[in-house]
């Protein structure tokens, strides 16, 4: 495999940084370099820039706001905007349920749901984990009752990521307790203004707030809200969590997180010396620019096959959401190591650290990212279960 780009890819690349340049706002860029999370206001505005360029969707059909690219040029764009770094479109609709939507949706779906997508008219969350269902999806107990022209949902979800801002939520559902667990389940898509939704803020330890419980109570879908064919959620479930494992390999995150580690390693003393001179922490460093590139090699050899099947995902998939997840970790704790007490909050810096971007960038959000990105190992299917994946999909063990 030739790993080198060509001249028109590199053109590219120079393209992206160009836009991004020019018009993502600097206290935007700012938040995201320091580790801090966007507003929803300003994720809604980016993405309406983006989706003005024709940029906001790339991966999804050229007919529903695609750009055409190939994978290649979606890979790039994609580590352009993390590596600036830009505010990504949400995943919950961009990556999670555009695509099953656009794959597996009826026409009139597609064009209800999918422009108001793009352009983030519409926040979607996911509804897939339950107490006592989390890596084991597919014992979920959330049911779904045919009445007349509607479905009657019953049940609870848990951990749903950025519910509180939600207007819809995707739904998976028992349509069928009969068949085998994985059988009876459908996939719904739900108004979260349906009455009988109710969303119940879980507090995290740093008093914020980013996941959630909704819970239904007698929640009446129209059935033109079912995606596909009833009892087949758990096919679009497997489709859908392929794409989500794929997006969180972030290599362009972490590249820019080791670029901050290099340059606060570089401005931050220790014994009177850059802690950069030190021969331990070079290695450290070392290892983790190893383990971006060989990523990096691997998320190009997943887009480059991603063809495919139709609605098959890529075991692939699973070793980009491991190593992915490993290496975010990794950063970040290459991070609190430079950052030493000046990582807490409430410590002041001294005369050792400068007061420039390269120098202070984020050091009172380090901590709070360090334990925050500990979740990766869980969420988009535990890593214990992606190895078991590829030991069976890929290793034939």
């Amino acid at each position: 495999m030739d790993i080198r780009f060509s001249a028109e890819e590199i053109d590219f690349r120079q393209s992206v940084r160009e836009f991004l340049e020019t018009n993502v706002p600097d206290d935007v860029r700012r938040k995201l370099y320091h580790g801090e999370e966007v507003e929803k206001a300003e994720l809604a505005a980016w993405t309406q820039v983006l989706n003005k360029q024709g940029w906001a969707v790339p991966h999804w059909p050229v007919e529903w706001g695609g750009t055409g690219w190939d994978a290649v040029k979606q890979m790039i764009f994609r580590d352009e905007v993390q590596s600036y770094p830009a505010p990504e479109p949400l995943s919950f609709g961009a990556s999670m349920v555009g695509p099953v939507i656009y794959t597996f949706g009826s026409e009139e779906q597609k064009r209800r749901f999918l422009p108001r997508i793009a352009n983030l008219d519409d926040w979607w969350c996911q509804g897939f984990s339950e107490p006592g269902a989390g890596s084991d999806l597919a014992s979920l107990k959330t049911t779904a009752q045919r009445d007349g022209d509607h479905w009657v949902v019953n049940g609870q979800k848990t951990w749903t990521t950025l519910g509180q801002h939600a207007d819809w939520i995707f739904v998976l559902a028992r349509t069928d307790s009969s068949v085998k667990k994985q059988a009876g389940i459908s996939f719904l898509l739900v108004d979260m203004k349906t009455p009988g939704v109710t969303v119940r803020p879980i507090e995290l330890i740093d008093g914020s707030v980013e996941v959630n419980e909704v819970f239904f109570d007698e929640v009446r879908v129209p059935a033109e809200n079912l995606v596909g064919e009833e009892n087949k959620g758990w096919d679009y479930a497997k489709f859908l969590l392929g794409n989500e494992r794929h997006g969180q390999a972030r290599v362009g995150l972490s590249k820019m997180r080791l670029r901050c580690v290099r340059e606060l390693a570089t401005a931050s003393l220790s014994g009177g010396r850059p802690i950069i001179e030190s021969d331990a922490f070079r290695r450290k460093l070392a290892r983790a620019e190893i383990a971006a590139k060989a990523l990096e090699m691997t998320v190009l050899r997943v887009v480059s096959e991603a063809a495919g099947e139709h609605g098959k995902p890529n075991p692939l998939s699973s070793i980009l959401k491991v190593r992915g997840s490993e290496l975010q970790q990794a950063t970040s704790a290459l991070l609190m190591d430079v950052a030493g007490p000046l990582a807490l909050s409430d410590a002041e810096p001294d005369a050792k650290h400068g007061k420039n971007e390269s120098a202070d960038a984020g050091i009172e959000s380090i901590a709070a990212t360090y334990f925050n990105l500990r979740k990766l190992s869980i969420y988009g299917g535990a890593n214990e279960i992606q190895r078991t994946i590829v030991a069976k999909t890929i290793l034939g063990l």
